[in-house]
């Protein structure tokens, strides 16, 4: 018997570009930690919250039932990556990222970015 309660495993789930998006979105989570807590209302919150909409506007999009419609979800997902991509630069600049994170962080966006170009030129 089929369990009805994860009857939905499928979409957004096996896409790869969703699956790297929500390790960027956890390594976000992770590393912000460790941002001043002066910073919490500020980048933190901007991080956080750009990240996990990258993932969610992939979600969102992949149950759409036109293309167009999905592209446009994926759009905004690519520009809520450049914007964890400008708030990831100030966090450096700021020295609240060391260099090694910064780098880590920066292969993960490169990745999801070219994922979300493959899925949105497709």
């Amino acid at each position: 018997m089929v369990d009805q309660t994860r009857k939905y495993t499928k979409g957004f789930r096996n896409l790869i570009v969703w699956k790297e998006s929500h390790e960027l979105t956890k390594q976000i989570y992770k590393i912000t930690r460790q941002f001043p807590a002066d910073e919490r209302f500020g980048i933190t919150s901007q991080l956080r919250r750009a990240s996990s909409s990258i993932g969610a506007n992939i979600a969102e999009g992949s149950s759409r039932k036109t293309s167009k419609d999905q592209k446009n979800f994926y759009n905004i997902a690519k520009a809520s990556l450049s914007e964890v991509d400008n708030f990831l630069e100030l966090a450096h600049d700021l020295g609240y990222l060391p260099d090694q994170d910064y780098n880590s962080l920066l292969e993960l966006i490169n990745k999801v970015a070219y994922l979300l170009c493959r899925l949105i030129n497709q």
